[in-house]
């Protein structure tokens, strides 16, 4: 997970971040969201010490590019490191957070390099689709992820872990079975042998000595209470 550190500059914000922007990156969002708020025109990210940054630390990203698009600000990446840098190209997303006025900490476009081997440039454009699919997806898994989260009293990493494990253990897409646990709380229901690898991964995943409950059917939150069809 990474941490960060602000510093006010002007009417924005510098927040210099380091670590790793993976899922647990999203428990930053709280107060990236108030900082946003404070500051007059958005916020400047420094991401040069970043380590280690996938999809779910985009995705985090975007979201917080999203919310300063709804305040009318602006969130830019004034530097980054090589995994940041990285995924950026991979997925298309580096013009989303370009700074019109590009500092001098943010290092010019490099020359174009040699087109890569064949092999090597099949392997690229397999990475690029699979990290593409899943920014469309994550959305839906996220969704699904707190589903279970509220029906089964989870912690947001122990309903990855379900979801993870139910996906491998039924030979399921990820974002297949994301669709079809969202669609529980529409009232459909889940096929049985998901519904027995689902128990048993919610089961594994609760702390030792208190029960898991048992979705055998479409559980959905309400509230404080739990029902299922």
């Amino acid at each position: 997970m990474a941490t960060m550190e602000v510093a006010p500059d002007g009417d924005r914000m510098t927040v210099t971040m380091w670590g790793e922007l993976d899922l647990g990156s999203r428990r930053l969002l709280p107060e990236l969201y108030d900082l946003l708020t404070l500051s007059g025109t958005g916020l400047d990210l420094c991401l040069d010490a970043v380590g280690f940054c996938d999809c779910a630390g985009l995705n985090a990203l975007l979201d917080l590019r999203t919310r300063a698009a709804d305040e009318g600000k602006t969130v830019t990446v004034r530097s980054r490191g090589v995994a940041v840098e990285r995924l950026l190209d991979l997925t298309g997303t580096r013009e989303l957070f370009a700074d019109s006025g590009r500092p001098e900490s943010t290092p010019p476009p490099a020359a174009p390099a040699a087109d890569p081997p064949e092999e090597d440039g099949q392997d690229l454009r397999a990475e690029v689709t699979q990290l593409r699919r899943a920014l469309q997806t994550r959305p839906t898994i996220d969704l699904a992820r707190g589903i279970l989260m509220a029906s089964f009293s989870l912690s947001p990493e122990a309903a990855w872990s379900v979801l993870v494990r139910t996906s491998q253990n039924t030979n399921t897409k990820l974002h297949h079975l994301a669709q079809d646990l969202v669609g529980t709380v529409r009232g459909t229901t889940l096929p049985e042998q998901v519904q027995q690898q689902l128990a048993a991964a919610v089961a594994g995943a609760s702390r030792p000595g208190e029960p898991a409950a048992s979705p055998t059917g479409a559980a959905v939150a309400d509230g404080n209470r739990t029902t299922e069809d």
